[in-house]
């Protein structure tokens, strides 16, 4: 494989008695431009924050579990349990069937893999490669990858073993719309095959380019050489982990809301106090003090409800 290729699983092909082992690759890549989104006025990043809806706190990977929200229920499965679930560690590609290759639907197929041979020796797998070449055949095969059991095919591409996934039957939708019953003349029929036989050739892909990704490329590039541009470290602004509360944690709604009302409290008790004198400058101030504190405190509650 060209350097920089990482393998993404290994194992082996079976079939009847034979063993392949394989490393399977990424067989695609996307010529997309990859984009971030920054606010309009400042340029800053945007980012998204792993936040728990109920402390209202940011929350590591580590600390993040998976769960299956039934409508009333949800259910959580920790990672310790889905590692003991038996196609967690499988590791083959099991081929359970040939068939011919114009019986796969390409409406099922989906993410292609290359496969690549590994030890010393590829004779099994360069059998395999040439097996379904001399028979005209499409290996049907499941397999576990990233957790999920699959259902795939085994085809040939050029001088390699490919593999691609195949959506489950069930995963199809049920459609309950069609074409209403219209009458084709046969003059219609032969014109549209006329037409056909104009644009008639052989499939090309190299000749296809995607146009709009062009364009953008050009744009790219041109506001680059133009200047317009701002510095990219200039978008990530300060780091402000330590801004929060004093305490680097991030405040919650629930933190907002209970501090408020802590102030509120101690503002109250204050106005209530025997010592304190009906108009004095005292009251005064902790009225502007009691003031300034619900706003602090609304403020921050603002500020958590955009942070979430």
């Amino acid at each position: 494989m060209p350097w920089g290729m990482r393998a993404i699983w290994s194992g082996e092909i079976t079939f009847g008695l034979v063993n392949v082992p394989v490393k399977l690759y990424g067989a695609t890549r996307s010529h997309d431009l990859s984009f971030h989104q920054v606010h309009d006025e400042d340029q800053g990043r945007i980012r998204y924050q792993r936040t728990c809806e109920v402390c209202g706190r940011e929350i590591d990977y580590e600390h993040i579990d998976k769960a299956y929200d039934d409508g009333d229920k949800t259910v959580v499965l920790t990672d310790e349990e889905l590692a003991d679930l038996p196609a967690e560690d499988d590791d083959e590609i099991d081929v359970v069937q040939f068939v011919p290759g114009d019986q796969v639907d390409p409406i099922l197929l989906g993410t292609s893999y290359f496969l690549e041979p590994v030890g010393r020796s590829s004779k099994a797998y360069v059998l395999l490669r040439r097996t379904l070449e001399d028979t005209e055949r499409t290996a049907v095969v499941t397999f576990t990858l990233r957790s999920k059991t699959r259902l795939g095919v085994l085809r040939v591409h050029e001088h390699l073993l490919a593999l691609q996934t195949l959506r489950w039957p069930t995963d199809l939708k049920d459609v309950d719309f069609g074409p209403s019953r219209t009458t084709i003349s046969a003059k219609e029929r032969k014109m549209a095959a006329a037409l056909v036989e104009q644009f008639s050739g052989d499939f090309d892909p190299e000749q296809f380019t995607d146009e709009y990704q062009e364009q953008l490329r050009e744009l790219v590039d041109a506001k680059l050489e133009e200047g317009d541009s701002v510095d990219t470290e200039a978008t990530f602004g300060k780091d402000t982990s330590d801004d929060d509360a004093g305490d680097g944690k991030v405040i919650s709604l629930m933190d907002a809301l209970e501090r408020s009302v802590q102030k509120r409290r101690g503002a109250t008790e204050k106005k209530e106090s025997p010592t304190t004198k009906k108009g004095s400058t005292t009251k005064k101030g902790s009225t502007t003090k009691k003031r300034s504190s619900r706003k602090k405190g609304s403020t921050t509650t603002r500020s958590s409800k955009r942070s979430g």
